[in-house]
């Protein structure tokens, strides 16, 4: 992920110069591990985007390693890619099914390409990708659902694959959201806590409607042939 999934914070000096701290002890994730005694390993960065993700960044950091091969994984890219880069969402027929590396120069392209890597790793793992939530603002949220759409169609291309759809189910991240969950431009302690929360029930939401697609997760990764 990004700044979402690695607790930064921001801060603002006397001369208006913003400074970015990931202090991954706050993210979602960390708090989720805690909370359920769980092994949670943080593959994010502030700023991170879906193409240098895979073209280098995960590379560089090791998070290929099959030694951090996960049960599950949860993906929470694409505002860097869609909203400030400006990148092509793309769709499903962006993917090689053969080889991700010939997967087309899109968001959906990079995005797969991701999907496809750790499959290599952990082939039973679970995947969980992540809406951007609605924030009132037209063209902003125009994107969101573009994204949305293209990570439906994803869960669908792939196995083991489920959304946790913050456009649709989380509150708006409007101005007096961020009044309440944000530090200038990123979340506060608070904020992180609240998309813990709200993670940690979707999911928890998800493997108890789909109770029969959880029942193995002990085995994976495991060796243990069942």
């Amino acid at each position: 992920g990004d700044s979402m999934s690695s607790g930064e914070f921001e801060t603002c000096g006397e001369n208006g110069e913003h400074g970015y701290y990931d202090l991954f002890e706050y993210s979602f994730g960390q708090h989720i591990a805690r909370k359920n005694c769980l092994t949670v390993h943080s593959f994010s960065r502030g700023g991170m985007t879906a193409r240098e993700y895979i073209n280098s960044y995960a590379e560089e950091k090791g998070f290929w390693d099959s030694e951090k091969a996960a049960q599950a994984y949860v993906i929470a890219l694409g505002y860097n890619d869609l909203v400030n880069a400006k990148m092509e969402v793309g769709t499903t027929g962006d993917i090689d099914p053969a080889d991700h590396k010939n997967n087309v120069p899109t968001f959906a392209g990079y995005f797969a390409a991701i999907v496809a890597r750790y499959k290599e790793i952990a082939p039973d793992a679970k995947f969980f990708f992540m809406t951007f939530p609605k924030t009132g603002d037209q063209k902003l949220d125009a994107i969101a659902q573009k994204h949305a759409e293209l990570l439906y169609s994803l869960s669908e291309y792939y196995e083991n694959c489920y959304v946790i759809d913050m456009l649709r189910y989380a509150p708006v991240f409007d101005q007096a959201f961020k009044e309440r969950f944000f530090m200038y431009g990123h979340m506060n302690p608070m904020g992180y806590i609240f998309i813990a929360k709200i993670v940690d029930s979707y999911i928890d939401y998800i493997i108890r409607h789909n109770s029969a697609d959880f029942k193995n997760t002990g085995f994976i990764n495991s060796g243990i042939k069942y």
